[in-house]
């Protein structure tokens, strides 16, 4: 006894400091990791608006320069082609953003450019041109198709643009033409680095997507990303105009605290709808929240070990009187003629207990073969269910409860469909089985202060506790909650089973006197079910 106490104490005083210890990183750890994705993704949220604010103002910009040089008198009839040469190439040389810039005639006819580049070609058939011809065209980002063997490329890396393009209208306000631009893309990793750079010395592994509504296209990024499609549920949610941030996975277990924004214009620029996300792998963002639960664990451990080791000295200062008490009660069982030792060091609450010991175990032998054998005659055997028995001390106990209540009994009779075949197919110890996995889903389908009583065979009954304005409508919820999970396959020695169940229901009401015409009623409506079809519901109201 002395072992296994000290060996309870021990284990009791760790177990205890292991639970407070679990409690404890529950505990901090959720709201640790709480504050620290609310401060680090309202971050990212703000810097990924910032970019998107800034990508946006940057287009607008752009394109206002490109609409304030189409109004110039240079581009009306006649043209000076020196003056439009010099304008275009002063604009490149003060904004090398600009790429290319081309003044095109009503026809797509290259009548000037930057550096002569495509000057005197066509280039009608492309959207630069069509679109431009109909108002103020921004287009996306693409790849450069004409300019690509014609622009200056040290680097060899793909040229991207992005294209602006205005009408030229004379003074008649006839359209005469096009004034179009190419701007380079390059100018994104500019506003990239003026955002990320100042967010990396404050946060490792943070990383910028810049996704194209046309095509879920990554834009900006790493370069292993650019070009790729971009598929997460975090898109949608920035597709739906939500600025805000959120823990995402991506494909396999790759954890990501990721702030976003929708590029949604700027001023008169309405924006070509980019995707900004800016996001850090979670492993990295919760580093401090892993490192304090880390810390956490091994004080509950140290501390676990510590108050073992105290509990096991103290179970060996209380066990020695114990085990003095515990051989003097044997020897008082076998009749002997021995005291009770006494100790100094324990209240007479032990000395207490161990005398009443045996009496107690004799009373509670007794009691719980009494117990067992009152739960067996009020309980179905197969089903552990409450028979007709229990059903009657129920109806009594809730008449009573339903009359002070002023409230209504639903009473449902059930009767299993296809149970027969079940039996006749797969043997009755399947049906056995069946009939307790019913019983299972019956009892889900119920209150803890409703019963459902086994009746015999595969019918059942179920006493609902409904209120007095509603108790139909209540009733035929849980029936039909009944009807689809008795449908539900059974799955029982490797086959899926299935049977039906009708249903018969009836209400009591308090100035009904007693149940019995009720139960009378649910009965009748059940075999109505069965006749109508099965596994449906009817119900009877008793007058």
């Amino acid at each position: 006894m002395s072992i296994n106490l000290r060996t309870f104490f021990s284990g009791a005083f760790a177990v205890i400091i292991i639970l407070l210890t679990a409690l404890l990183i529950w505990m901090i750890g959720s709201e640790s990791t709480k504050s620290v994705e609310k401060s680090i993704g309202s971050s990212l949220a703000g810097e990924a608006n910032r970019m998107a604010e800034k990508l946006d103002h940057f287009m607008w910009s752009r394109s206002g320069e490109v609409q304030v040089l189409s109004k110039l008198s240079a581009f009306q009839e006649p043209y000076d082609k020196a003056e439009i040469s010099g304008l275009l190439n002063e604009l490149k040389s003060g904004l090398p953003v600009f790429t290319w810039v081309g003044f095109l005639d009503s026809d797509g006819n290259v009548l000037s450019a930057t550096d002569n580049i495509l000057s005197g070609q066509n280039i009608s058939q492309r959207p630069v041109f069509q679109e431009g011809m109909k108002g103020l065209f921004i287009g996306d980002v693409h790849d450069a198709v004409l300019l690509s063997k014609l622009l200056p490329n040290p680097g060899g890396e793909p040229l991207q643009f992005v294209d602006v393009s205005v009408p030229i209208y004379n003074k008649q306000g006839q359209t005469t033409g096009v004034l179009a631009a190419h701007l380079s893309w390059e100018w994104s990793r500019e506003v990239e680095r003026s955002i990320v750079d100042p967010l990396k010395e404050r946060m490792n592994g943070v990383e910028v997507l810049v996704i194209s509504r046309k095509d879920d296209t990554i834009l900006l990024g790493p370069d292993n990303l650019i070009g790729t499609k971009f598929s997460d549920k975090v898109l949608q949610k920035v597709r739906a105009g939500q600025n805000s941030w959120m823990v995402e996975r991506e494909g396999g277990n790759n954890a990501y605290l990721t702030g976003y924004a929708y590029g949604d214009g700027y001023l008169n620029y309405p924006g070509l709808g980019w995707s900004v996300i800016i996001r850090q792998p979670a492993e990295i963002a919760f580093a401090s929240v892993h490192q304090l639960e880390r810390f956490i664990i091994l004080s509950g451990l140290a501390a676990a070990v510590v108050f073992g080791v105290i509990g096991w000295f103290l179970a060996g200062w209380i066990s020695r009187p114990l085990n003095a008490i515990s051989k003097a009660a044997d020897l008082l069982s076998s009749g002997a003629c021995v005291d009770i030792p006494t100790s100094a060091r324990i209240t007479d609450v032990a000395v207490l207990s161990a005398s009443l010991q045996n009496l107690v175990d004799n009373l509670t032998k007794t009691e719980g073969k009494l117990s067992y054998m009152s739960d067996m005659a009020m309980h179905d055997s197969l089903t552990g269910l409450p028979n007709r028995a229990a059903l009657d001390e129920f109806m009594a106990h809730a008449v009573n409860k339903a009359k002070q209540n002023q409230t209504t009994l639903s009473i449902l009779y059930l009767d299993l469909d296809g149970f027969k075949r079940v039996n006749d197919t797969y043997g009755h110890a399947t049906g056995d089985v069946l009939l307790q996995q019913v019983a299972g889903r019956l009892l889900e389908s119920t209150r803890d202060h409703e019963i459902v009583a086994r009746l015999g065979g595969d019918e059942f009954v179920v006493i609902l506790h409904t209120s007095a304005g509603k108790p139909m409508q209540e009733s035929e919820i849980v029936a039909t909650r009944i009807i689809n999970k008795i449908n539900l396959p059974f799955l029982i020695g490797g086959e899926s089973l299935h049977v039906g169940c009708s249903v018969g229901a009836a209400v009591w009401y308090p100035d009904a006197g007693e149940p019995a015409e009720a139960m009378r009623l649910a009965d009748e409506a059940l075999y109505i079910s069965k006749r109508s079809g099965k596994n449906r519901i009817t119900f009877e109201a008793a007058s």
